[in-house]
């Protein structure tokens, strides 16, 4: 395998002892070697791997070939899988890029003494949950268990911030709903926040059921002392998810209302039309009227007959105005 193509690839790969304090970065040729001792366990963290990294994977750590088989490629569904003593968890990871939610995967085999995260997609550095983890030894001496909890408690946290970002932008785009001019960009925009909410939602739920597991299930990979924790991360979902919820019904009240409002601005402009058509109408029938070539119209030979028509139209003119306008049509 090519050494800096996989070094590129390889995000961490360090051994911690059995108190749970880092003992120092290894080399991926002495994973096996590491683990074949009595205690401690492995972190590694790679990024988007090719087929050969996570062949050697696969050999270092003796993982099923059936996650490794579903590691190869993103597009999976938010699941957990057991394979004997280990776990394969896939979860969906979120950010936001260029003003939208960009979704990647996150793939982690998780051992009695070991921890692999494969990230694939858009999906933010675990390097801070494994710091964290690190100051803490105390925590961390619960071994992979633990480890995963941090990476599922930092994937989780991500969540939260997408969805009150978004609600600032609603906020602001509500202004533009109840603005004078319809703009159809507003709702372009409320429709891509719904269809990424909704992703968002069903990359959130399913990890309910993961948790769930890892509260009460799997007792050869998950510590009972480490339990509590999954069962806070639960929590953290469950509030994520209520806070979709209402976004989603945020931008579904936001869109129906801009729609409304289209559609009153546009009701709006026919009766203005409509209005003006009607003031029009006088003048037109009183014109048309006297341009017809009849002999027999008596009041065409008196001297005030232009002046009274005249007089007629304006009045006629006038009085359609006021009306039109205190109903609000013109």
């Amino acid at each position: 395998m090519d050494q800096p193509a996989a070094k590129s690839m390889v995000a961490n790969c360090a051994a911690y002892g059995a108190d749970g304090r880092k003992l120092r970065d290894i080399t991926l040729d002495e994973i096996s070697d590491f683990l074949a001792q009595p205690d401690g366990f492995v972190w590694v963290g790679l990024v988007e791997p090719d087929e050969a990294l996570l062949e050697k994977m696969q050999e270092e750590f003796n993982l099923h070939e059936l996650a490794v088989e579903d590691a190869h490629t993103a597009h999976q569904r938010t699941k957990i899988e057991s394979y004997g003593d280990s776990l394969f968890i896939v979860v969906q990871t979120a950010q936001i890029a260029d003003g939208n939610i960009a979704f990647g995967e996150t793939h982690i085999f998780v051992g009695k003494r070991y921890l692999l995260t494969v990230r694939h997609g858009a999906s933010q550095s675990y390097a801070p949950a494994r710091r964290t983890c690190e100051q803490a030894p105390e925590h961390l001496m619960y071994g992979p268990s633990y480890a995963l909890y941090a990476v599922l408690d930092f994937i989780v946290d991500n969540y939260l911030p997408i969805v009150q970002e978004y609600k600032q932008e609603l906020q602001e785009l509500e202004r533009d709903v109840f603005g004078e001019a319809s703009n159809r960009d507003v709702t372009r925009r409320l429709y891509d926040m719904q269809r990424e909410m909704l992703t968002l939602k069903l990359a959130a739920t399913p990890l309910q059921d993961i948790l769930n597991q890892l509260v009460r299930l799997h007792p050869e990979v998950i510590r009972d002392e480490v339990r509590p924790y999954f069962r806070d991360v639960h929590d953290h979902v469950t509030r994520v998810g209520d806070a979709i919820g209402s976004m989603r019904e945020m931008l579904g009240a936001a869109m129906s209302v801009n729609l409304s409002l289209v559609t009153v601005r546009q009701n709006e402009v026919v009766k203005r039309l409509a209005g003006w058509a009607a003031l029009l109408a006088a003048p037109t029938l009183l014109a048309s009227w006297y341009g017809m070539n009849f002999h027999d119209m008596p009041e065409l030979a008196k001297p005030y007959a232009y002046p009274v028509v005249i007089a007629i139209t304006v009045v006629a003119c006038v009085t359609l105005f006021i009306v039109l306008k205190r109903a609000k049509w013109l």
